[in-house]
């Protein structure tokens, strides 16, 4: 069996819950088994996680509030009390916290951040993910009784290919929480970076906070989320939560516009895994264009507002 950890947030399931619940569901049917989903907590329309491969989903009853060690006793609890040999949970916050957690409590092999589908040759579980910062790959093998895996955003597309399941209450032993959660506060209103599908992006190149018009004019044009560079966020220029990079939030988007944004290594880092990469820039030097899918040599002032318009006549017509 193939358990799936379907995490929801403020009760409700965003795109990472879906995608994980289909990479579950395909990893189950190569190894001819059943894939099952577990919430924690209280979760709105668990049944629904049907519509994507699982064939019933457990909850288990959790105080509000995340911490890393009643979450990854939870679910080790379940997948013994399941006999669920794979756990698959996605590779986002809460996965990267309670992955190697996890693993520790089940005796596992365990692959963080996976972008493909793993290969199956009996009990063996080859699954491919990126090393050094993104410029290689790496095949790694799961020979372990049971195996963990956490699932990279945007690396398979979310299928629907059910319906609505059953929802059980599951009972596992669980310690006492060691973490309080006071006050939790999230970016309201936007699609979370690591979700993005459309990402435009803006570095020191602008000049200023005052000029970021055009990056949230072409943003909402496209209907893509807004990021930046990390010496933007270090001057306050924006949120620290836009801040995409080795050192920020590292994303898979299928389109990445940058924006005055010179490609230093340590940017490329977090955005080298989207599948289209363009950039603007009026340094034809820049590193960047090294990295880019498309190039654009100009002033961003005069590139940016361009495209905006053309999109906007594309749409309208």
């Amino acid at each position: 069996m193939v358990l799936v950890f379907a995490e929801a947030t403020n009760g409700k399931f965003k795109k990472a819950a879906h995608e994980v619940v289909t990479y579950g569901a395909k990893t189950a049917k190569a190894l001819g088994t059943t894939c099952v989903a577990l919430t924690l907590g209280t979760v709105e329309n668990a049944g629904d996680l049907g519509r994507f491969g699982a064939t019933k989903v457990y909850n288990i009853a959790v105080s509000n509030g995340f911490d890393s060690g009643v979450f990854a006793a939870a679910i080790a609890g379940a997948a013994k009390a399941l006999d669920a040999k794979v756990i698959v949970l996605s590779h986002n916050s809460t996965g990267k916290n309670i992955t190697g957690r996890l693993a520790a409590r089940l005796d596992a092999g365990s692959a963080p951040g996976v972008n493909s589908l793993p290969e199956v040759s009996g009990d063996k579980l080859t699954v491919r993910k990126t090393v050094f910062s993104g410029k290689a790959f790496a095949d790694v093998e799961i020979l372990t009784d049971y195996k963990v895996i956490s699932l990279s955003g945007n690396s398979i597309p979310v299928e629907e290919s059910g319906s609505a399941v059953d929802v059980e209450t599951l009972s596992v032993d669980l310690p006492s929480a060691k973490v309080k959660v006071l006050e939790t506060k999230r970016a309201e209103g936007i699609t979370p970076l690591p979700e993005a599908e459309l990402v435009v992006s803006g570095g020191r190149g602008l000049k200023g906070p005052e000029n970021w018009g055009v990056i949230t004019d072409l943003a909402d044009a496209l209907g893509a989320t807004t990021a930046c560079s990390r010496p933007v966020a270090d001057v306050n220029w924006r949120p620290h939560h836009e801040h995409v990079g080795q050192t920020g939030v590292a994303i898979r988007p299928n389109l990445y516009i940058a924006a005055g944004i010179s490609g230093a290594i340590q940017h490329l880092a977090g955005v080298n895994s989207s599948k289209t990469i363009v950039v603007v820039n009026k340094d034809p030097e820049a590193p960047f264009f090294k990295a880019a899918d498309y190039g654009v040599v100009g002033d961003l002032f005069e590139v940016l507002p361009r495209l905006t318009a053309a999109i906007k006549a594309h749409k309208s017509l």
